[in-house]
């Protein structure tokens, strides 16, 4: 598909991330209004909810867009969500008849404050990328036991927290945790000291499934409403401390940081890709019936305090051994409800090289290979100050389909308790 034009100006070039192709949808605030629906064209942002007030665009007699979450449309369904999408196209298309009707509710991103997009129901965080988990299982178990038993047979996940998912942007606090040097006889309490990344696509589910209800795997792909960057912030000494026998806890409990727009799988659509052959065959309720993996390209980048950027890993989503439906298909398997708001984590996103590698665990082996960064430090894992960030976009034919970048700086831990 080639780029679609649109009468927004700076949404017809291959740099912006907001073409007329993608319409992502997020929450903003400026500083004359509250926190509201919007949609990104170009360098610019549609005021949904001044639209709504003016009758450009009505989805529910009660209103959907006045609010600061995507929540209640995404509670509508897919027909809905493809009306609305088409209804975006008609209103900012190049030849479009109503864009004077429409011109008056654009807001520039410059002045704009972004918010979560949507409120986050529950949080799940898988493991599912298998040049990560063979990297991580080669370290601390060998490479002949890399890979649990179960690991091509299932996506691996656990429950984590959704009271601290926030938006790029927002700052993080080193956690405190407990940990235990190999040579102690004890555990101590303190600031966690190898503070990683986890770079990782997140899932957004847009309907609700009943519990006792299982679902197919493309019964999962039509229940996802869209796609965000996601960093799943790690403690890795507080983790490998804890995580026996249960799994991670508050390694994990601490922050995610997600980008600020949501991407449709409409916009997605002609970047589906197929999931890796398989080394083992998966039972039949986990088999997709068509590609359901997209690709995405993915750069991750850190920069110390009042330092320029390096890049330290470039990979892309296609990486991945299980899909996002094939996770929630998963989850549901048991009966396990879900709701119009659960994220799904991927898991880190690995590929085959080290310069692929999502996370600074797996790019410093442990912390035994220090990375070297253009202004000449050198890092293991994340130090105060330092600011980690996200870049993801579908490359097409003369345009990009872009999140916005999913961004954090490291603050340092709060005074331990007494």
């Amino acid at each position: 598909m080639p780029l679609m034009k649109s009468w927004v100006v700076s949404a017809n070039t291959a740099e912006t991330p907001f073409p007329l192709n993608n319409l992502p949808y997020g929450v903003f605030s400026t500083d004359v209004t509250e926190p509201r629906c919007g949609v990104a064209i170009g360098d610019m942002i549609l005021d949904m909810a001044a639209c709504e007030a003016a009758g450009v665009i009505v989805l529910d007699d009660e209103g959907a867009f006045d609010l600061p979450y995507w929540n209640d449309v995404m509670e509508l369904g897919p027909g809905v969500w493809a009306k609305l999408r088409a209804r975006l196209v008609e209103l900012l298309e190049e030849r479009s008849v109503l864009r004077t009707q429409v011109e008056p509710h654009l807001v520039s991103q410059a002045d704009a404050e972004m918010h979560m997009p949507f409120l986050v129901h529950e949080f799940t965080d898988f493991y599912a990328g298998k040049h990560h988990a063979m990297n991580v299982g080669t370290m601390f178990r060998g490479p002949e036991n890399a890979l649990p038993p179960n690991w091509l047979h299932i996506p691996i996940g656990y429950n984590g927290r959704a009271s601290t998912v926030v938006v790029s942007g927002t700052e993080i606090t080193r956690p405190n945790g407990q940990t235990k040097a190999p040579e102690a006889d004890v555990p101590s309490f303190g600031p966690c000291r190898r503070l990683d990344i986890e770079l990782e696509m997140g899932a957004i589910v847009g309907t609700s499934s009943r519990m006792g209800q299982p679902m197919s795997v493309q019964e999962a792909d039509d229940m996802i409403f869209g796609y965000v960057l996601l960093n799943d912030w790690s403690a890795r000494d507080i983790q490998a401390w804890e995580y026996q026998p249960l799994g991670p806890f508050q390694a994990k409990a601490f922050a995610t940081s997600i980008s600020p727009w949501i991407v449709t799988k409409a916009a997605l659509e002609p970047f589906r890709t197929s999931t890796p052959a398989r080394e083992r065959e998966l039972l039949p309720y986990l088999k997709e019936p068509e590609p359901m993996l997209y690709d995405i390209e993915l750069e991750v980048t850190m920069a110390p305090k009042d330092q320029p950027a390096t890049t330290i890993a470039r990979t892309n989503y296609s990486e991945m051994y299980y899909s996002a439906a094939q996770q929630l298909a998963h989850h549901a398997s048991s009966g396990c409800a879900m709701t119009a708001g659960d994220l799904l984590g991927s898991g880190t996103i690995s590929g085959p090289e080290k310069s692929q590698r999502g996370s600074l665990l797996e790019l410093s082996w442990g912390g035994k290979e220090p990375l070297t960064l253009d202004t000449g430090e050198t890092r293991t894992f994340i130090e105060d100050g330092d600011t980690l960030t996200l870049h993801g976009a579908a490359k097409g034919d003369g345009y990009q389909i872009g999140f916005g970048i999913c961004t954090g700086t490291i603050a340092p831990a709060a005074r331990s308790p007494t």
